[in-house]
């Protein structure tokens, strides 16, 4: 990998299902500028900017050592599957087209036969019916209020007599009438949309079957081979597919390198054309969680996993202490991604975290003593910690404290929220070490709350962490937030231990 490697800004990875050893594939500055070159292209042509879509670069090596680029898009571009220069879609979906046309085709009429169904005249009959009906109702109800109201005024005159009481039956009676007559003339209309309204059910869960069974068998025939050489359906990789799994850049450019000999160096994806929900034009973006990071480990099988090496800054028969680079999870992620914890071969406990995107100083404790005795220290705010980080903007203020509550929305996560009603007490001290255009600062933080040194720059400070891209808007190659200092009490030894990591921004 070279020069490629140390200038990582993220790893696809995933588990390699045969020996379960994280793998990964880094998206390095060196392939950013080639993705850069690619959107120039895109920017020149006015076809590209019509539908936004996801396109990607990958930068291979050949057997005699000779570095290619392929590149790919996701989906169709302009309709089309195969387009010159560009990757091609995953082979398998051809052998399969005259059972997806018939399919197709029965979907189209069965389409036609729901809004046929819908677009029966009785509907209409029924609804004027229904509005012609409850307008004589109503007119009857008003005159037989009137009568009522005269007849009650008859017998307060003691003019008590039969035809009164005559008249109110037979106001009885025609409303009895009228409201028969509607139901003679409404229920069989009302049975006819019925049976329609049935029709229409067994309709759409015949549809409903049919698309599942035409993206099972899409699923089943679609075959992506990885670089140990095993080749298996999408189906047997995934339990659960949502529509376009396969079809995504990674998925395509990786395919392709592994059935042309091709050794992976580096991948990066972006958006390019309309923006898409959270998705920005010229935007790096990382493997999507549903559909193509489940199969990444099944993807870099056969590949060696790269740069595994962690910086040790202290160890010794309790503990470890270790400088964790940006862009790697201290924890096991959700679909197996690489962590920190996978870089060792002996069991270790993380005493904290920090964020994916933070790098610096974590405490790892090699029994569950220390680690208790050392957590009591962390509930008790006896460990000092100092971070060091670039916001985007000019602090005034030198030093400081900011005091923001935050909650975590379960609406909205994983971002954290200042709320001043459900929020956890979140405090932090601040001291300014250099202002230019952006500025650059110590963090010492009293609480350790989930992105709470983020959001109290960016909400407390009003200015975001540079590379922050859930708080902030500025694109970086990284977010500038290092945990520089720590210092703690050994839970064994019973020494102070003050240890520092250099910043590397």
């Amino acid at each position: 990998m070279g020069r490629n490697v140390t200038e990582a800004t993220y790893w696809y990875e995933g588990i390699c299902p045969r020996s379960h050893k994280p793998l990964r594939l880094p998206r390095t500055k060196f392939i950013e500028a080639i993705a850069h070159q690619l959107m120039q292209e895109l920017a020149a042509d006015g076809q590209y900017s019509q539908e936004g879509k996801m396109y990607g670069v990958l930068l291979t090596e050949t057997a005699e050592g000779e570095q290619q680029t392929l590149k790919a898009f996701s989906g169709l571009l302009n309709g089309q599957s195969v387009v010159d220069s560009w990757v091609p879609p995953i082979s398998g979906r051809g052998r399969i087209l005259h059972q997806e046309s018939i399919t197709l085709t029965l979907l189209e009429s069965l389409k036609k036969q729901i809004i046929q169904q819908y677009e029966i005249p009785e509907r209409q009959q029924y609804q004027q019916l229904i509005e012609e009906y409850d307008r004589k109702l109503k007119d009857l109800s008003e005159q037989h209020r009137q009568r009522k109201l005269e007849r009650q005024d008859k017998r307060q005159n003691a003019e008590h007599n039969s035809d009164l009481d005559e008249q109110s039956k037979r106001d009885g009676i025609e409303r009895r009438n009228l409201k028969r007559d509607r139901t003679a003339i409404l229920n069989p209309l009302k049975q006819i949309i019925d049976q329609a309204d049935e029709q229409i059910r067994q309709l759409k869960q015949q549809r409903k079957q049919l698309s599942q069974q035409l993206q099972s068998q899409m699923y089943e025939s679609y075959r992506v081979t990885n670089f140990a050489g095993e080749t298996r359906s999408l189906s047997s990789l995934l339990t659960s597919m949502p529509t376009g799994t396969g079809e995504c850049c990674a998925p395509k450019l990786l395919h392709y390198a592994a059935t042309h000999q091709l050794k992976p160096l580096a991948m990066a994806e972006f958006w390019w054309g309309e923006s898409v929900g959270d998705k920005v034009q010229g935007e790096f973006y990382g493997a999507c969680a549903e559909r193509c990071q489940p199969m990444m480990g099944f993807l870099l099988s056969g590949l060696e996993s790269i740069d595994q090496s962690i910086d040790i800054v202290y160890q010794d028969d309790w503990l470890m202490v270790v400088n964790k680079p940006a862009g790697l999870l201290s924890v096991r992620g959700r679909y197996g991604q690489d962590c920190l914890l996978d870089r060792f071969s002996e069991p270790l406990i993380p005493v904290h975290r920090l964020d994916q995107d933070t790098s610096g100083l974590i405490i790892l404790a090699r029994d569950a003593q220390a680690y208790k005795l050392l957590s009591q220290q962390f509930q008790q705010r006896k460990i000092h910690k100092v971070y060091e980080a670039v916001l985007l903007g000019q602090v005034i203020q030198n030093q400081g404290r900011i005091d923001l509550p935050l909650w975590s929305d379960p609406n909205d996560r994983p971002r954290q929220k200042v709320d001043y009603q459900l929020g956890k007490p979140c405090t932090t001290n601040f001291q300014v070490l250099d202002v230019q255009e952006t500025t650059r600062l110590e963090f010492h933080p009293i609480t350790g709350r989930t992105h709470q040194l983020r959001v109290h720059a960016a909400e407390g400070l009003g200015a975001a962490i540079v590379g922050d891209r859930l708080y902030g808007t500025t694109p970086s190659d990284r977010l500038h937030l290092h945990a520089r200092d720590l210092q703690f009490t050994h839970p064994i030894l019973g020494k102070t231990i003050a240890l520092h990591a250099k910043t590397p921004f």
